[in-house]
C-alpha cells in the first residue's frame, strides 16, 4: 500500500473509533458497490443509518479535510446510500444521514478529528 493509502486507512480507523466513542455502532467499513464506489463507514446512530465519508489530510496539505466534500462527491454518497438501502432492506425508522469525518494528521502531536453530522 502506498503512503496515501496508509494515511487514508489510518484516518478511517481513527474515524471509526470516534464514532464508537460517541455511541454509534459501526456496521461495516469500506463497503463497495461495484464500480459505483465505496462507503468508508456505515454505522447506526440509534435508529438512524449513517453513511460516513472520511477525509484524511496531513497538516501541511493544501486543503483542509472538511473542504474535500464536493457536490459531485455528495451526489455519489447519496447514490451509494440508496444502493446500501436497496441491498439491506430499506431505510430504518430513523432514516438515513450522511456524515463527514475530517482527520488532520500533524507532523507531531495528536490527530485532530472533526465530525460533521448530516452534511448532505
Amino acid at each position: 500500500m502506498n503512503a496515501r493509502g496508509t494515511l487514508g486507512r489510518y484516518g478511517e480507523e481513527l474515524a471509526a473509533r470516534r464514532l464508537v466513542q460517541v455511541g454509534m455502532t459501526v456496521l461495516v467499513r469500506n463497503w463497495r458497490a461495484g464500480r459505483a464506489g465505496e462507503i468508508d463507514i456505515v454505522a447506526r446512530d440509534g435508529d438512524a443509518l449513517v453513511v460516513c465519508e472520511v477525509k484524511t489530510r496531513r497538516a501541511v496539505a493544501f486543503q483542509h479535510p472538511m473542504a474535500a466534500l464536493t457536490p459531485a462527491k455528495a451526489e455519489r454518497l447519496r447514490e451509494l446510500a440508496q444502493r446500501w438501502l436497496h441491498e439491506h432492506g430499506g431505510a430504518p425508522p430513523g432514516g438515513v444521514r450522511i456524515d463527514l469525518v475530517g482527520v488532520l494528521v500533524p507532523a507531531r502531536g495528536r490527530p485532530v478529528i472533526e465530525h460533521a453530522r448530516g452534511v448532505v
